[in-house]
């Protein structure tokens, strides 16, 4: 497993006031009255994948909802580096923590790691951490490419499609390069004319790199130069030249401190000797700055064209000397390219066909690896789904054909199911009831189990319309999938809550006028008392019977 859920902390959402929520892996059963807000736990979790916020959610009288999943990690290595292309702190101590809040007057932030991100980047995460199952949307299985991503898995083809689609990379790139090569001639024409001039304009400046700022410092000085010989000048002045200038100061009061040693014999002498030379050597330091100062106007003149000249080729190649200096770079290439262009696309035609010919050649090998394993899927998922309850059904991996080699292979994939004889197969995504999509996703996820990377399945309600051996089935699957992913399953059967790992029990509670959902475990006599009342009371036989479903379990 991936990751595991670790702690759900839910502030301020509905009718939750604040709750911890700590959950271990294995699976983990959900239950309660109609009404008490089990759907909360789906709403705060849809939150975190990035879903839309909706401020109607936040509980009446508080300014803000906040939404915190902390998730436990097996190896941190392949994170870190998407989280820092993201500009996202990495997980420290193997755990990754996602933050959101959002408030009555609309404003919405989301976290990861404690760093501000988007929800586009918090919703990629999510995806790969929660997949969600039941009366909503958020359905990874329904998307055609997740599904010829499961197939490939399930095949075990994933080395032979990832060198499929670095040859399509390469035949992409070399197709387009091709392509604009062949373009009209007077198109050409006219992009020969620019690049020329381009090239030649770019070039004649002799450009290198940090010259710009050594030009701009020279040139801020030369511009300034009469005022700063004023200053040197005026300094100078204070210093050595006036009546009253500091060193002829300092030389009388040098003579009165040699009269006052005369007297007391203190070590006034040695630092007026050190005050003295210090302000010569800057006299002579000033002098000769301002000798050097001294700068013809024909080379001001020579710098104001060469910043000038910098502008305009910023203005027109790019913001700064070393962008312009690799445009002129690319520049030269793509000239070189369209000068040479009849051998170029000669070389490039080949190197096509050659790529081609892999491309077709990995397509084929990956073909027949679908090919070979979309029967066994198909055959693996109706064994499960006839288990849950659709006796006559059958699931079917569909594999079409493209008209031309795709990013993913040569085909498409569809998965189709017949629920019931003799209608016709349907694609998943068109499946229009929520029961039966949820047990047919289930089916999915129980022969998958081994290959799907999504580490926490959330089952909303799977269990709706259905009851006796197929609610035993239903948890059986959930109890199966529990040992290779993280399962949380909200649920009504007691058949199904009876064979979780563990039991929570959502309840409301009416609290300083206020009412108030609540989270809490429940196991022993706690667990059986529930699993009474989910069995239509609390009497000695509903006792019974749940005492048998627990120890069955």
């Amino acid at each position: 497993m991936f990751a595991v859920l670790n702690s759900l902390r839910i502030r301020n959402l509905a009718l939750v006031d604040d709750l911890l929520w700590q959950i271990r892996p294995g699976f983990t059963a959900v239950t309660g009255e109609t009404g008490s807000g089990k759907s909360i736990i789906v709403g705060a979790l849809k939150l975190i994948l990035g879903e839309r916020a909706d401020k109607s959610l936040i509980r009446t009288g508080a300014d803000n909802c906040t939404v915190e999943a902390l998730f436990d990690l097996k190896d941190v290595v392949g994170l870190n580096a998407q989280l820092e292309a993201q500009g996202v702190e990495p997980c420290e101590d193997a755990q990754l923590i996602l933050k959101r809040v959002f408030t009555s007057a609309g404003v919405n932030r989301q976290f990861i790691n404690g760093s501000p991100t988007t929800l586009g980047v918090l919703r990629e995460l999510g995806d790969g951490l929660i997949d969600l199952h039941g009366p909503h949307d958020h359905q990874s299985l329904l998307s055609t490419d997740k599904q010829l991503a499961l197939l490939d898995a399930f095949a075990g083809a994933q080395t032979l499609r990832g060198k499929y689609e670095e040859v399509y990379r390469q035949l992409q790139t070399l197709t387009q390069t091709h392509r604009e090569l062949s373009s009209s001639e007077a198109a050409l024409e006219r992009e020969l004319d620019l690049l020329r001039h381009q090239v030649q304009e770019i070039e004649s400046a002799q450009l290198r790199p940090g010259e710009e700022e050594e030009l701009l410092a020279r040139y801020t000085v030369a511009s300034n130069g009469r005022r700063l010989l004023e200053l040197c000048n005026q300094a100078l002045d204070r210093l050595a030249d006036a009546e009253d200038a500091a060193l002829v100061r300092l030389s009388e009061a040098g003579r009165l401190l040699r009269e006052l040693e005369k007297i007391d014999a203190q070590p006034f002498t040695e630092s007026h000797l050190r005050a003295v030379r210090e302000l010569e050597d800057l006299t002579a330091t000033l002098q000769r700055y301002a000798e050097k100062l001294e700068i013809e106007p024909g080379q001001l003149a020579q710098m104001e064209e060469r910043v000038s000249l910098f502008e305009s080729l910023k203005r027109k190649y790019g913001g700064s000397i070393s962008e312009v200096i690799e445009f002129g770079r690319n520049a030269a290439h793509r000239l070189e390219q369209i000068d040479s262009r009849g051998e170029t696309l000669e070389r490039l035609a080949r190197e096509m066909e050659l790529a081609q010919s892999a491309l077709l050649e990995a397509g084929q090998k990956l073909s027949q690896k679908r090919r070979a394993a979309g029967p066994k899927l198909g055959s693996s998922v109706t064994t499960h789904l006839r288990d849950l309850g659709f006796k006559k059904s059958e699931f079917s991996v569909d594999l079409r054909p493209l008209e031309k080699p795709g990013v993913h292979g040569l085909e498409a994939v569809e998965f189709v199911f017949a629920p019931n004889p003799g209608e016709p197969a349907k694609p998943l995504k068109a499946i229009a009831s929520s029961g039966e999509i949820s047990r047919v996703m289930l089916a999915v996820k129980s022969s998958l189990a081994a290959q799907d990377t999504v580490s926490l399945l959330v089952f909303d309600e799977i269990d709706a319309n259905v009851g006796g051996e197929i609610a035993h089935a239903v948890g059986a699957k959930m109890k199966q999938l529990g040992q290779a992913h993280q399962v949380l399953c909200i649920s009504h059967l007691p058949q199904v809550a009876a064979v979780a790992d563990a039991q929570f029990v959502v309840s409301k509670e009416f609290r300083d006028g206020r009412t108030v959902s609540q989270l809490a475990a429940v196991a022993g006599e706690t667990r059986v008392e529930e699993l009474a009342r989910m069995l239509g009371g609390k009497g000695d036989s509903a006792l019974a019977h749940a005492r048998t479903l627990l120890a069955t379990a």
